[in-house]
């Protein structure tokens, strides 16, 4: 983004004020609603990496980035239900632009027209061998089964984006990324969560969901996918950005002047990790195939954003005293939220960085 504000940029932060935070607490307490993603799919929210020729705004990364911060910092729930769809409309774009691409076109459309949400499940991938989605090949296309450990969004979302694993040979197992259709052979059941407890987030049993060639996204050795699922989830993130702006606007409102020292003291230091993460994910990014991934800096900043929220957050809790537990008051969401962040995306590596920095 350049100097002048994106106008999807500008209408997702005036409806992520005046509309996602003040019905925060109750979205968290009956769940994110139709009326929501309508409203999302309305300003444009749901396409906004689609090309303009399906009424995409086709944002750059920085824009993309501020969406999430601004979409984070209004409604995490409702953040997390809009980001398990907003990055797989790049990736079905990346698919159909692919030379002979035989995905099928009419749902490509209906995706990059903002007219579907979709729901995603690809971090079972990481429990291989033990635990994950089984991918099998049948004569025109695959069969999908085994149990979703989570998805959100689930009861909202059209479609939803799984990976699973084929290996029909042992010795070079592959991920199949594809759409399925939310219907027959795939059964929520709701999950009693104590943090995005507005996200509707429930565990899914697929069995034999069946699943055609032209509903295919990507197949990947196992290998690769690990790599990059490595990387990225090694990334302090926009929505780490977004719930901390909003936790140091309503620290910088309280009556305590203790309190707005807190915000004074802590938002240079955030302003300086989403720079630095910012930067170096970019400069990654930049570098192309084969360079260096930097993983291990990257998941010092991831670190340090999540002990940042857990500092901020307890600042506002103390702030608001006994009242801040009480679940209509915003210092027990965003705590609860600072403490879902800790695991969400979290791989094997990003869990002994936080325990090693927890332990020195």
């Amino acid at each position: 983004m350049t100097g002048t504000i994106d106008p999807l940029v500008a209408r997702i932060e005036e409806y992520a004020t005046d509309v996602l935070r003040p019905r925060a607490l109750e979205t968290d307490r009956t769940g994110v609603s139709e009326q929501t993603v309508r409203d999302l799919a309305r300003m444009g929210a749901l396409n906004h990496l689609a090309p303009a020729e399906y009424g995409g705004a086709d944002l750059d990364r920085a824009a993309d980035r501020r969406l999430h911060e601004l979409i984070a910092a209004g409604c995490y729930n409702t953040w997390l239900v809009w980001a398990q769809h907003a990055p797989q409309v790049a990736r079905i774009r990346q698919a159909v632009e692919q030379p002979g691409s035989s995905f099928d076109p009419e749902l490509a459309g209906r995706v990059l027209r903002g007219e579907a949400l979709l729901g995603v499940a690809l971090s079972d991938v990481r429990r291989y061998p033990d635990r994950y989605i089984a991918a099998r090949r049948t004569g025109d296309g695959w069969v999908f089964e085994g149990t979703i450990s989570w998805v959100s969004g689930w009861g909202l979302n059209q479609w939803i984006g799984v990976a699973g694993v084929d290996n029909g040979d042992p010795g070079r197992p592959r991920v199949v990324y594809a759409l399925l259709p939310i219907g027959a052979g795939a059964v929520g059941t709701p999950l009693r969560l104590s943090a995005a407890t507005g996200s509707r987030t429930e565990r899914v049993t697929l069995t034999g969901v069946k699943v055609p060639e032209s509903h295919v996204i990507a197949v990947q050795d196992l290998d690769a996918w690990r790599t990059a699922d490595v990387a990225g989830a090694a990334d302090a993130r926009a929505h780490h950005f977004g719930l901390a702006a909003t936790v140091l606007d309503e620290l910088r409102a309280s009556p305590h002047p203790a309190a707005q020292k807190v915000a004074e003291v802590w938002a240079p230091r955030i302003a300086q990790i989403r720079q630095q993460a910012y930067s170096l994910t970019d400069e990654v990014a930049a570098a192309g195939p084969g360079a260096p991934l930097r993983v291990e800096e990257r998941v010092v900043l991831k670190v340090a954003i999540g002990e940042a929220l857990g500092t901020l957050t307890r600042a506002l809790l103390i702030s608001r005293a006994g009242r801040g537990l009480v679940d209509d008051d915003t210092a027990q969401l965003h705590a609860r939220s600072a403490l879902f962040l800790l695991v969400q995306g979290q791989t094997p590596g990003v869990r002994e960085a936080q325990l090693r920095s927890l332990a020195t």
